[in-house]
């Protein structure tokens, strides 16, 4: 029989052992996390090379639950991103808007790297595979914008922000930045107007809470701690969400105590109060064209946010549409996401 001594020194090395993997698993993820959110350290790649590096940018490009749900086939004066539908949301988009928008989003990381690196990038939706886009590149003066230095930086933060308001001559820039074509946005900093937006997230938000299969489909995409996320590579790190590590056992059983309707409600709630605006995306035609273009407008304004030192992050409001709704403001820097490595996208 163990002694009360033994049970004491045993339990003190259980947790001992726990704090080293913990501490392990964290040092990996952050040597992930620099590897994948980084400039490239070649000045002048070329050939394969360079093309691999772009696609690298636009894999940073925000997803639907970090889903990535894209493709990517290299081509002699193009890059082709295509839909990868193995990795679409059955439950939170039925349509595949959000997927598109996706794909939007990396293109235009696309377009800016390849500036950055002496290609004009110039956008077509090819109609053989519904919804790819094909990229062709044609040489170009090198120019290195701040949208481009802002991909490293930019994130989809669900921490709360600093609630002060945005200037006006921010607010413009942040107007031009999220306008195309097709696409218009409309960028709301009166407390009203937020306050309205809220009753909508809050009624989505309700309405998604009580489908069990968002519900699946939404644990199926958390990674509950570092060691999850670094072998996947994909889906929502617990902490970057403000969450604490946990076993994926474990954490999936608190999800199904402390995830309800009503503290998600007051989280969203606390988090829009918190926001200096919302911006609203809005598309003439309701195509994946559009969305495309959709996602074009979002990412421009989110590298402008990020160049501005704010955040940005998609809101969800179920079935109801216009296309994106943002929240933007000041805050902290949480753990960013990580990727896949560029041999799994591509085609």
């Amino acid at each position: 029989m163990l002694t009360r001594r033994q049970i004491v020194l045993a339990a003190g090395a259980s947790a001992a052992i726990l704090t080293l993997a913990v501490c392990s698993s964290n040092a990996n993820y952050e040597e992930a996390a620099r590897s994948i959110w980084r400039h490239n350290s070649t000045k002048s790649p070329d050939g394969g090379a360079l093309l691999r590096e772009l696609v690298r940018y636009a894999t940073l490009a925000p997803s639907s639950h970090n889903t990535q749900c894209w493709k990517f086939r290299i081509e002699q004066r193009a890059i082709v991103i295509e839909p990868d539908l193995s990795r679409r949301c059955h439950a939170v988009d039925p349509d595949n808007h959000h997927l598109f928008v996706s794909l939007g989003c990396a293109a235009e990381n696309l377009a800016h790297a390849a500036l950055a690196n002496g290609l004009r990038a110039e956008l077509v939706v090819e109609q053989k595979i519904k919804g790819s886009i094909v990229m062709n590149l044609a040489p170009t003066p090198a120019q290195a914008s701040p949208l481009f230095q802002s991909i490293v930086d930019r994130q989809c933060t669900r921490a709360d922000y600093d609630g002060k308001p945005l200037s006006v001559d921010e607010i413009r820039v942040l107007e031009q930045a999220g306008t195309g074509a097709g696409v218009r946005i409309i960028l709301l900093t009166e407390r009203p107007a937020i306050a309205g937006v809220l009753e909508y997230v809050v009624s989505g938000n309700s309405a998604q809470m009580k489908d069990a299969a968002f519900f699946s489909e939404l644990k199926s995409w958390i990674r509950f701690n570092a060691s999850q996320a670094v072998e996947s590579g994909d889906g929502l790190f617990s902490r970057s969400t403000g969450n604490p590590s946990a076993p994926p056992w474990l954490g999936k059983h608190l999800m199904d105590l402390f995830f309800t309707e009503n503290s998600e409600n007051d989280k969203y709630a606390r988090q829009m109060r918190s926001s200096a605006g919302i911006a609203v995306f809005v598309s003439r035609a309701n195509d994946p064209a559009h969305w495309i273009e959709i996602g074009r407008c979002y990412e421009r304004f989110a590298l402008r946010v990020t160049a501005l030192g704010v955040f940005a992050a998609w809101l969800s409001i179920g079935n109801s549409r216009p296309d994106v709704i943002v929240r933007f403001g000041r805050g902290p820097k949480m753990p960013p996401s990580l990727r896949r490595p560029i041999q799994a996208v591509l085609v």
